[in-house]
């Protein structure tokens, strides 16, 4: 099954934002927009099924459902805004899926928002910096579509960084096939540490933090200051643990996981 769109609420706007925040490294893109949806309430209005997702069912009080992404709708003050959220993306394990499958999912993705009225793709991803995570805030750094577009976030607080490298994943062949598509893009990526498995809310913060100054949205953020708070504890108390095993590790004797 190719990527399927089940529209439940027709939606035609102009000028849209789409934002995507789909599992990756720190899981920051799917930390920010799930809080985004938590607190500004967007109505549902699709479901996403692909057979690039993982070849499995979810089941909750003995039912049986597909795997699927959602599609959300907000207008917010006089901008419009649709957001993809959900647990899954194609695999980038080359091992049990394709390149295919990735340009497939995107393309799809993107002529749909683009027949809904989508002039602008906003991807919320994370970016490994290693242990130079535990100290330090998480900064925000831009890669766009264009000198613009990367003024625009810049002023709002994010970090152009002119290194070469890859965006893999949605988050980069959104803005990408989008650019193709005449759209202006951005992907915003908080710097967090590839070991955190259950998500770095830290750098979820200083996404949605960026998000508020530049679409003034009124939210609180109690409720992810205080996650936030908690995976840096626990951060540093698992780096220290490491620190530990490795020292007490004789050198001809090292341990797999380093």
């Amino acid at each position: 099954m190719p990527t399927k769109i089940l529209v439940t609420k027709k939606i035609a706007v102009k000028n849209a934002v789409l934002m995507v925040g789909l599992p990756g490294i720190g899981l920051v893109g799917k930390i920010s927009i799930d809080y985004l949806l938590r607190e500004l309430n967007p109505e549902k209005i699709a479901e996403v099924y692909s057979d690039s997702f993982p070849p499995s069912v979810h089941t909750k009080n003995s039912k049986v459902h597909l795997i699927k992404d959602e599609i959300y709708y907000l207008k917010y003050k006089k901008q419009e805004f649709f957001f993809l959220v959900g647990p899954v993306q194609p695999t980038l394990d080359f091992k049990v899926g394709s390149n295919h499958e990735h340009y497939e999912f995107a393309e799809t993705m993107i002529s749909y928002f683009k027949s809904v009225g989508v002039n602008e793709v906003i991807t919320l991803a994370g970016i490994n910096i290693g242990e130079k995570r535990i100290n330090i805030k998480p900064q925000i750094i831009i890669a766009g579509t264009d000198d613009v577009t990367i003024k625009k976030w810049k002023k709002m607080g994010a970090k152009e960084d002119k290194k070469e490298g890859l965006i893999s994943g949605a988050a980069g062949l959104f803005v990408g096939i989008g650019r193709l598509q005449k759209m202006t893009g951005a992907c915003l990526m908080g710097e967090t540490n590839s070991q955190l498995v259950y998500g770095d809310q830290g750098s979820a913060k200083a996404v949605i933090e960026l998000l508020k100054k530049r679409f003034g949205f009124k939210i609180k953020m109690k409720s992810i200051d205080k996650e936030a708070k908690e995976i840096e504890t626990a951060f540093k108390d698992l780096n220290q643990q490491l620190e530990s095993i490795e020292d007490e590790t004789p050198i001809d004797n090292l341990p797999y996981v380093r």
